[in-house]
């Protein structure tokens, strides 16, 4: 009887270990998604590149306008991180922000990322990213935010 409990106790905390490593590897794919293709791609390092690599072609920002909800595109993002990147004439430390991931709530293949940018010490942005995996890895599908004045 005791070697039955012990075989089914390890059981037990092997499922847990294998579990809580499939759990922390997802939350390491998410966070060098949101890492590099958001942090570093849309704000400190303007790279549009990653940009197209981590964010899903149907992404959109939504905000809300009045009654209306507004919806700003990936390709015009895009455009303008490009845009700005490729002007010499831009400050690129305009672009500079902390950011911090405050959270990440993975659900199997949907996870929801709360983000905080920060400037000089003033939170300018809270970020709702939300991020689908799909067959080529986790991918930024949708952002709702905000602006701190």
């Amino acid at each position: 009887m005791k070697k039955i409990i012990t075989i089914t106790a390890l059981l037990v905390l092997g499922l847990s270990f294998t579990l809580f490593s499939a759990g922390d590897s997802e939350k390491n794919e998410i966070e060098k998604v949101v890492k590099d293709c958001y942090f570093n791609g849309a704000f400190n390092g303007l790279d549009y590149r990653a940009m197209e690599k981590g964010f899903h072609g149907d992404f959109a920002i939504f905000s809300a306008n009045g009654n209306e909800l507004s919806r700003y595109e990936i390709a015009d993002w895009v455009a303008g991180v490009k845009k700005r990147s490729n002007d010499p004439g831009y400050d690129k430390s305009e672009a500079q922000m902390d950011c911090r991931i405050a959270s990440i709530d993975i659900t199997g293949g949907a996870a929801a990322v709360k983000v905080e940018m920060s400037k000089n010490g003033k939170m300018i942005y809270t970020d709702y990213l939300s991020l689908l995996k799909f067959d080529e890895g986790w991918k930024i599908a949708a952002k709702v935010y905000h602006h701190h004045k």
